[in-house]
């Protein structure tokens, strides 16, 4: 086989071309947070890392929903249009369980690590493992329905993740400072909303955009821009007021 030919295959094939899609939107989001810790950048290699465990986090997450639905679909019989079904399907089996896997995957790798040593470190953690978890997610969306799911995934489903990462980072952040200052009530305290407010956010992202009955309403719309813009806001507010975390036992001015 000749090089060209090797070359047209590994980069311009359909399929080639459909996972560039869907891995690009990923990559500028991360590349932009990465810009914004400003004061000390993690290493190559543990956010490298974090993707990963993002993407294998898809796993356990999609094991979880597929026993949830079948909990729910036992409780509620045909789903119909019963409110009940979908509170417990988008914020308990789909919004819980994906934000959680998160949350494990990025506290195993990050909790004790050396390098999680600045506020902002949190955010940069929540958002690689998010990405990377909507990247997996994305690559199959792509693979199954083609392009125009890599465009519309592109402007919600992938900056959403991303959004819900900076909340739960901003969490988390504030729990790793608490702890280093001994306050170990208010550090489980930011941990469980580390976990809780981004899975709310999330039940409501996709609560809302399945009540679009396939279309786009104005209400999602404006849902996504809220949500988009206070996570950049927060995103830009704690990379500008960034400090470097105490160490385990030292006084820290709230």
């Amino acid at each position: 086989m000749s090089i060209p030919t090797i070359f047209s295959y590994l980069f311009l094939s359909p399929k080639a071309i459909l996972i560039a899609a869907a891995v690009i939107p990923a990559a500028v989001l991360m590349i932009f947070v990465y810009r914004k810790d400003r004061i000390e950048k993690e290493p190559d290699w543990l956010l490298l890392q974090l993707v990963l465990f993002g993407a294998l986090a898809t796993l356990p997450a999609v094991l979880a929903e597929s026993f949830g639905s079948g909990v729910l679909s036992a409780a509620f019989g045909d789903r119909g249009d019963t409110q009940a079904y979908d509170f417990w399907m988008f914020f308990v089996v789909v919004g819980l369980s994906e934000e959680l896997f998160k949350y494990l995957a990025m506290r195993w790798r990050t909790w004790r690590s050396p390098h999680f040593n600045c506020r902002f470190d949190g955010v940069v953690y929540a958002v690689f493992v998010s990405l990377g978890f909507a990247l997996a997610e994305n690559i199959g969306y792509v693979l199954l329905y083609g392009f125009g799911a890599a465009v519309a995934r592109a402007i919600t489903a992938v900056p959403g993740h991303a959004s819900f990462g900076v909340f739960m980072g901003a969490c988390y952040g504030f729990a790793r400072r608490a702890a280093n200052s001994g306050a170990y009530g208010a550090s489980r305290f930011w941990r469980w909303l580390a976990v809780l407010l981004p899975a709310t956010i999330h039940g409501c992202y996709d609560y809302i955009a399945v009540g679009a009955d396939g279309g786009v309403t104005e209400s999602f719309l404006v849902f996504v821009a809220v949500v988009f813009l206070a996570a950049l806001v927060l995103l830009r507010n704690l990379s500008r007021t960034d400090r470097f975390l105490p160490r385990n036992g030292e006084n820290y001015p709230y």
